[in-house]
């Protein structure tokens, strides 16, 4: 019985869960770029364009407990999950980082971080996104509609 409160409770913090997790990863984004100073390229700045209105969007459906914004939410997640992926294989096989979708400034295999010999930026925005969407999975419609 307690196995089923707990994730009641959960499925109704979602939206809030995902708020936190977009936030965290905004602001680790920028404290990567203003603080540490490490310039993003061409790959983080489409991971930054799909995360940063997630941040905005979580934080007013949270407040207003908007559960249908889901529908707007999924796409955003999954394509910026999408970008994460690609741009984490591109930096740790080396066969993929010849493809060079990165063109113009930094290039997108440059490790900034690799902790623990395999967390990188990439890798944590997957994170983030596999989150939010996973997240956004588990939200449920009101039922006082």
């Amino acid at each position: 019985m307690k196995m089923a409160i707990g994730k009641s409770t959960i499925c109704n913090h979602t939206l809030y869960m995902a708020w936190i997790v977009s936030m965290i990863a905004t602001l680790g984004s920028l404290y990567f770029s203003e603080v540490k100073g490490y310039i993003p390229c061409e790959l983080c700045w489409y991971q930054r364009i799909l995360m940063y209105p997630l941040s905005i969007v979580l934080g007013i459906a949270a407040y207003h407990n908007e559960k249908a914004v889901k529908k707007y939410i999924l796409p955003l997640s999954i394509v910026g999950g999408t970008i994460s992926f690609v741009h984490y294989l591109e930096q740790k096989i080396p066969y993929i980082a010849a493809i060079k979708p990165c063109t113009k400034g930094v290039p997108c295999n440059v490790d900034y971080i690799n902790w623990v010999g395999f967390i990188t930026i990439p890798f944590l925005a997957l994170i983030a996104f596999s989150l939010i969407t996973l997240f956004m999975i588990m939200t449920r419609p009101s039922s006082d509609k």
